[in-house]
């Protein structure tokens, strides 16, 4: 009795965890067509709906194949919407009663000559189990869409290498007798979805000792992924999300049919998820482009400018950059317009535009006193493959003002823009081209820099490569080349009596640099060196230090204000970058930070403590007393001392001149002793001493 208690509770509270977890969809399956497609599907004014009609399985009582339903906060992509299957729509919900993924609808319910048609399914295969959900609509825009997921049963074993059950979305004028178009395709093709089409590699598969081949691949970017009894629909598989779009004649009446059906038999079902508010008229803004440099593009809606009111938005942002009814684009960018069509009438359109982006080249030439240098632009065509049949044309700027002297073109530092034309090139290939001027520089530039050697002297080791080359102007960077530093002017003309990298310097001194772009090119930059000392007029720059004594392993560890960069020192002599000593000496010590970009220095006295490993009471006047340096630091701090036994010895507080090493006036034998220290800060400091005698 016991062991059916615990088996009934244990499948009570499975189901519990297992409802919980999967989620699933609710389905209803009594609403109208009128209902299913004014409310849920469409759910909006900006469509004339007439004559809805939905049909499907008549064969089993109180159970329709169609129906609304709503997401119970699985993972299903949709909130809501309308569901159309090939059997009864509320076996589409999972759960722990879901029902067989075998079931199947009545034999009598037949299929549809439409979707037959519009597929291709001719005899001697057929469709069964047909559910339509179809209405004429009349709508305010030239383009209208709606977001919908097949999902099928047949999406298991070798079957999507062979069958799949049929669906389509059927769109033609009212007033025509021209065959349909189905929009339900793969995008860009005029391929039917279906579990045939998109599916990823199905492996080769044993049946009942019948090996069936398998089969590649189709349009697996589509398939969203096979499903378990934890997802929220009761089917093996389905696609991502995909929409079906129509260009149509703002209004015309047009009939729609949305129909699914079973393929040759009533077994394995399907169904397709139409997402709520999706179908609906929207802006054809035309396909995502990429446009040539430059060049600008007029985005249109097809609407009259006048009659309706317009939001045209860039990236998602929330401020309007226009309000008629085209836009004209020059930069890249996400652009979506929201057109109020009627009252509760928003359509809504969306391209994205990007550019060909231009070729960076780079020429420099030396220059005059004024920065001007007289440049060959054509020399930049060896680095670009331009072939005989193109031509090329330079322009100073991008409104297109034309360079007519490109061989002699006298220019200052600057950008000029190129344009190679092809015959066969959709685009012109623009290139954008720096030009850069070395220039002899009449101006002495100073480079600052601190007196860190101790000597306050004006004079200093210099890296001259590492720390002079990064503070002059021009930057130096490839193509230039600092190719040496010199005392004198002369010298780095005749490119004689180069400095060492290694430099220290003369107080007050000035040296020159001569930059190189070439053999025959090259400029010279006087540079002051000016060494300043480091100054206490600074803001503070110890924000605080951290004190890791009494542990055999003491550390000090600085924490500074700004950025820096920071040098440390202890003693005021040797400093480092890393702003952590360890192995540090009991003590008290000047906390030196000094920082080498505005010179200023901080100081600050700390103390470090440590406790006497061992004394020798002999009376030699040398290590009498067991007594802790700098105590004082601490006046509530109480030493209590003990023997190895935990036998109390003595107490003494911060200002007590030490232990002799006696008890009651008996001295005590060579031994290890214990301690506890105990800091105003309720910190407690243990450890053991020697008595050597």
């Amino acid at each position: 009795m016991k062991f059916l208690i615990k088996t009934i509770l244990y499948t009570y509270l499975s189901c519990i965890a297992y409802i919980a977890t999967a989620q699933s969809i609710a389905v209803n399956d009594s609403k109208s067509a009128q209902e299913l497609i004014e409310n849920v599907l469409i759910k909006s004014n900006c469509l004339v709906i007439t004559n809805p009609v939905a049909r499907g399985d008549t064969f089993t009582t109180g159970k329709a194949s169609y129906g609304s339903f709503s997401n119970q906060g699985g993972s299903f992509p949709f909130s809501e919407g309308v569901v159309l299957s090939t059997w009864s729509a509320k076996h589409s919900e999972n759960g722990p009663s879901a029902q067989d993924k075998a079931m199947n609808g009545d034999s009598r319910w037949s299929g549809d000559a439409d979707l037959e048609s519009a597929l291709g399914i001719i005899a001697p295969y057929f469709t069964k189990n047909a559910t339509v959900l179809e209405f004429d609509f009349i709508a305010k825009t030239d383009f209208i869409s709606f977001n919908y997921i097949f999902a099928s049963n047949e999406y298991r074993d070798y079957f999507p290498c062979e069958f799949s059950d049929g669906f389509a979305f059927l769109i033609k004028e009212k007033a025509s007798s021209g065959p349909y178009k189905n929009i339900a395709v793969i995008p860009n093709s005029t391929i039917p979805v279906a579990s045939t089409n998109v599916h990823p590699v199905v492996p080769p598969y044993n049946q009942l000792g019948v090996i069936r081949a398998g089969c590649p691949a189709s349009n697996e970017n589509y398939f969203e992924g096979y499903n378990n009894n934890l997802s929220p629909i009761n089917y093996y598989g389905q696609t991502k999300v995909l929409n079906a779009q129509s260009a149509v004649i703002s209004g015309i009446t047009y009939h729609i049919k949305l129909v699914i059906a079973d393929y040759r038999n009533e077994q394995y079902d399907s169904a397709v998820f139409l997402e709520a508010g999706s179908f609906a008229p929207k802006i054809n803004l035309g396909p995502d482009q990429t446009l040539c440099f430059n060049e600008k593009t007029i985005l249109d809606t097809g609407l009259p400018n006048s009659a309706y009111s317009y939001e045209w938005f860039k990236d998602g942002g929330g401020t309007s950059i226009g309000s008629t009814s085209t836009l004209e684009v020059d930069s890249p960018g996400t652009y979506s317009v929201n057109i109020s069509l009627a009252a509760g009438c928003i359509a809504v359109g969306k391209v994205k535009i990007s550019y060909k982006n231009p070729i960076l080249k780079t020429l420099t030439q030396c220059g005059d006193s004024s920065g001007t240098a007289l440049f060959d632009l054509t020399q930049m065509t060896s680095s670009v493959n331009i072939s005989s049949n193109n031509s090329i044309k330079y322009y100073s700027d991008l409104s297109g003002t034309e360079i007519t002297n490109p061989t002699t073109y006298k220019s200052t530092t600057n950008t000029v823009y190129a344009s190679i034309t092809s015959a066969t090139a959709e685009c012109l290939d623009f290139v954008e081209l720096k030009l850069n001027v070395l220039t002899i520089s009449n101006a002495v530039q100073t480079v600052t820099f601190c007196d860190n050697d101790a000597i306050d002297d004006g004079t200093r080791v210099f890296h001259l490569t590492n720390e002079i080359s990064p503070k002059i102007t021009p930057a130096v960077a490839a193509p230039y080349l600092v190719e040496g530093y010199y005392s004198f002017l002369d010298d780095a003309v005749n490119k004689e009596n180069k400095l060492n990298n290694n430099y220290t310097n003369i107080p007050n001194q000035n040296i020159f640099a001569r930059v190189e772009n070439g053999i025959d090119c090259y400029s010279i930059y006087e540079i002051e060196l000016n060494v300043t000392a480091y100054n206490t007029t600074s803001p503070n720059i110890i924000n605080e230090v951290i004190i890791n004594d009494f542990s055999g392993n003491n550390s000090v560890e600085i924490k500074t204000i700004g950025t820096g960069p920071f040098e440390y020192s202890l003693d005021g002599i040797t400093f480092q970058d890393e702003s952590l000593f360890t192995n540090v000496r009991p003590g008290d010590y000047i906390v030196y930070v000094r920082d080498n970009t505005s010179c200023g220095i901080s100081t600050t006295k700390v103390y470090v403590l440590d406790y006497p490993r061992f004394f020798t009471p002999n009376a030699d006047g040398y290590n009498d007393l067991w007594k802790i340096k700098n105590l004082d630091l601490y006046p509530m701090a109480l030493i209590t001392i003990f023997d190895r036994y935990g036998k109390l010895l003595k107490q003494l507080n911060a200002t007590s001149s030490g232990w002799n090493g006696s008890y009651n006036g008996i001295p005590l034998p060579a031994d290890d002793y214990w301690f506890h220290i105990k800091l105003a800060d309720s910190k407690t400091i243990k450890g053991h001493f020697s008595l050597k005698r």
